[in-house]
């Protein structure tokens, strides 16, 4: 993999460390390592060399497994066999989650949105209430603004020009990127932010009429629990007359739109573009494609799974997998798109259609 200067150079590791890491087993052979080798990069298998560490977790890449140059390899126990005599091999089950924990080893500072410094400290240029609050160890680039009365936790990081409104709470070993907007929002700790999100602003209310729409007050806040990470430009808006919340452990894509009064639950996964009309409910470690949309006043179970560009307008019992649009079982979305291109192909041909 090629070096830049974007992080510091890591500090290399040998196999004792990335077994005591990851629970791994090596897998003993002619080219056992002595524990003299070291690793300090990581790379995908057709790139990797021999001061590199990668990883197998998928069946398609197997041909490059089997001609990698790496010089540490994670993989399940089921393709072993194939890891070329140069390469040690690490046996876990879970070696996606293995790499990513090495990786996070070596490049600490990739986990999380920088700041331009990387000491601490509050740079010149930052504008900061003198009522407001900071803990130790906080880090502030410039441009940066902080309202009356809000409480930045320790260990915490806020990137150049974002803004952060009066009373807005950010726990402790939170990371901010640059050109975030957080209004009337109380964040937990670990919580992570990239960059041009806007959370906190008005949720979209009217009272509508005919003669014209009237602005209905939004006096909510955003509650974002701990170690919930929200990706570059996604808008979250406070709730209308109660909080908008996210559950802890939540990830949420870029471009992501989460309208007032919605509450997610813990361990979500929201990918890219999804929409979340005001006043939804979702259940625990639901997990949706990109492109989804969901109607407000909609509940959707814990453990529910969405497919892509789906549209959900109803209620989803927990544990279901769905898609298509409306959303639908899994199953029978994809018994129906069979079924239209079958029809589709005999229409092509010229032949007769019944059903």
């Amino acid at each position: 993999m090629s070096r830049h200067n974007f992080f510091p150079e890591p500090v290399p590791v040998g196999v004792a460390d990335l077994v005591a890491l990851t629970g791994g087993i090596v897998q003993e052979r002619g080219d056992f390592d002595d524990g003299s080798r070291t690793f300090c990069g990581v790379a995908p298998l057709d790139r990797a060399g021999g001061s590199e560490i990668s990883f197998l977790d998928n069946i398609k890449y197997l041909d490059d497994l089997r001609t990698t140059r790496a010089g540490v390899c994670f993989v399940s126990s089921q393709f072993v066999e194939h890891v070329p005599s140069g390469t040690i091999a690490i046996l876990t089950p879970q070696p996606y989650l293995s790499f990513a924990l090495a990786s996070a080893r070596l490049f600490p500072l990739a986990m999380a949105p920088g700041t331009i410094h990387r000491g601490k400290g509050v740079m010149a240029g930052a504008t900061i209430s003198p009522e407001a609050r900071l803990e130790s160890d906080v880090s502030i680039d410039p441009g940066v603004v902080i309202g009356p009365f809000a409480h930045i936790g320790s260990g915490s990081t806020i990137a150049a020009n974002s803004v952060i409104g009066p009373g807005v709470q950010i726990g402790r070993g939170c990371h901010i990127g640059s050109n975030v907007t957080i209004m009337h929002s109380f964040l937990g700790n670990g919580v992570i932010i990239h960059s041009g999100a806007s959370i906190g602003q008005d949720g979209f209310g009217f009272s509508i009429g005919r003669t014209g729409h009237t602005k209905v007050p939004q006096t909510g806040r955003v509650v974002i629990q701990d170690n919930v990470e929200i990706g570059a430009n996604s808008a979250i808006d406070r709730g209308a007359n109660r909080d908008t919340v996210i559950g802890e452990g939540t990830k949420i894509d870029n471009l992501v739109q989460i309208a007032h009064n919605v509450v997610i639950g813990r361990h979500c996964l929201i990918a890219g573009q999804v929409g979340i009309a005001g006043s939804s409910i979702l259940g625990d470690f639901v997990f949706m494609g990109g492109q989804v949309g969901v109607a407000g006043h909609v509940k959707i179970g814990s453990g529910v799974q969405i497919a892509g560009g789906s549209d959900v307008h109803g209620d989803i019992a927990p544990g279901s997998k769905v898609g298509g649009s409306p959303a639908r079982p899994l199953k029978q979305w994809f018994r129906e798109v069979a079924v239209l291109s079958r029809i589709a192909d005999k229409s092509r041909g010229g032949g007769a259609v019944s059903d």
